[in-house]
């Protein structure tokens, strides 16, 4: 109850920044959402609507001694996934790569354990069967070194058979893909996303894997007073006693076990997101931050990600420039699969590396992007031009996105509406 009426009664103009005055209600939602917390953290949130920037504004403390600043990279978690996708689909249309050409065309070595057919277009959709990250790896600082998780990639068997199935690749995406992608292109990941991301869109900070000398950027979560951690969210320790029940074989809850009686088995959502001794790793520890992990540790601007999906609501168009050809778009934002996942517990309408939008009742058909697990996210709606993203540090976790999301998308459409209906609705 005190939540709520900490949102009702918050200081709408808690934000720094500038908004469009057809979008203030998105800033003044951003400000409720954020003002009884700014001490605990920081946020920052860009729209871009009909090629313009409509919203540009940030809250909060990047550090304990640091404001947010306009620069301040944020760990998006999954929110990477969609961007390392974008990536596959600038190459698929410079012709390096292509979705249904057997992956071990470019990376030999893939072909191991029943893997020789599989395709760039199986991985991107969820559909490979190497969801598995927790009997792959014998500790998670092994996600710490890009060469070695490649290798661990090749030699991985499928848990179901090619195609046949949709299991989320909560950690392995990004190596899939990766690697993918650096085996086609032969070139480094990094070279890559500077060549066809970070260079055309002109993006101030994305990075898989952030620099020594960027790391100053990065707004970590950090310790508050005792009081307020009381009104913190209980996840992270949820999150821990996950983790520590999964070092030996785990024991399912009452929850845990419903959802096994409705069809999914509550050990694929641990063996796809919790690899063994997970304590004795951290995204947010200079090694975590620095290390190559696309899938979970992609280091962003907020305006880096508004942009680059921007680009994907102008259908692969920006300032004259073509990053995606409009055949290449038509198969990226085309539904592959509406089948119930294994890992995921909603309903994911998975496209090539994105899913559908997540909303309060606002349905955008023809848009997609990505949340993480900290409930930053980014997305597009192409049929009503409008790109949105969200950041933050807060020390919170949950693998459908923190209400704060959902909420600030469900205004955001609210308000594209009112300009292209003359109504906003709720639906």
């Amino acid at each position: 109850m005190n939540a709520i009426k900490e949102i009702l009664f918050a200081d709408q103009d808690h934000y720094h920044g500038h908004v469009d005055v057809r979008f203030q209600d998105v800033a003044k939602t951003f400000s409720r959402l954020q003002d009884h917390r700014a001490e605990q953290g920081g946020a920052a949130l860009v729209v871009y609507f009909q090629g313009q920037k409509v919203v540009d504004i940030f809250t909060g403390k990047k550090s304990l001694d640091e404001d947010w600043a306009e620069d301040t990279l944020s760990i998006c978690y999954s929110t990477g996934k969609g961007v390392i996708a974008t990536l596959a689909h600038i190459l698929v249309s410079e012709g390096i790569l292509d979705y249904d050409s057997p992956i071990s065309n470019y990376w030999p070595e893939f072909a191991q354990n029943g893997k020789a057919e599989m395709t760039l277009r199986h991985v991107l959709c969820h559909q490979s069967g190497l969801y598995d990250i927790r009997n792959n790896i014998d500790a998670a600082v092994e996600m710490a070194d890009w060469a070695h998780m490649l290798k661990v990639m090749a030699q991985a068997k499928p848990r179901f058979k090619i195609g046949q199935d949709s299991a989320y690749q909560a950690l392995t995406f990004g190596w899939l893909v990766g690697g993918i992608l650096e085996k086609a292109a032969k070139q480094p990941l990094a070279w890559l996303m500077q060549r066809y991301l970070v260079d055309p869109l002109e993006l101030d900070g994305a990075y898989f894997g952030v620099p020594q000398a960027q790391l100053s950027r990065v707004a970590r979560p950090f310790k508050i007073k005792k009081a307020q951690q009381e009104n913190q969210s209980s996840s992270e320790q949820k999150t821990k006693q996950v983790q520590s029940k999964a070092q030996s074989k785990p024991k399912f809850s009452i929850s845990e076990k419903f959802i096994q009686w409705s069809g999914q088995n509550p050990q694929d959502f641990v063996d796809a997101m919790i690899p063994k001794k997970m304590r004795d790793f951290s995204f947010f520890s200079d090694q975590g931050i620095q290390a190559v992990i696309p899938a979970a540790n992609g280091a962003f601007t907020v305006q880096s990600l508004a942009k680059i999906y921007a680009m994907l609501a102008n259908k692969g168009q920006w300032q004259d420039q073509t990053l995606i050809q409009p055949e290449t778009f038509k198969a990226l934002s085309k539904v592959q699969s509406t089948r119930r996942d294994r890992v995921m517990p909603i309903p994911m309408n998975w496209r090539l590396g994105y899913h559908r939008v997540l909303s309060m009742g606002k349905r955008a058909p023809e848009g997609f992007g990505h949340i993480g697990y900290n409930g930053s996210g980014a997305w597009c709606d192409p049929a009503r031009e409008l790109s949105f993203a969200y950041t933050h540090n807060f020390a919170i976790g949950s693998i459908t996105g923190d209400y704060r999301l959902w909420g600030l998308t469900q205004e955001t459409l609210r308000c594209a509406d009112a300009v292209l209906k003359g109504r906003k609705g709720w639906f």
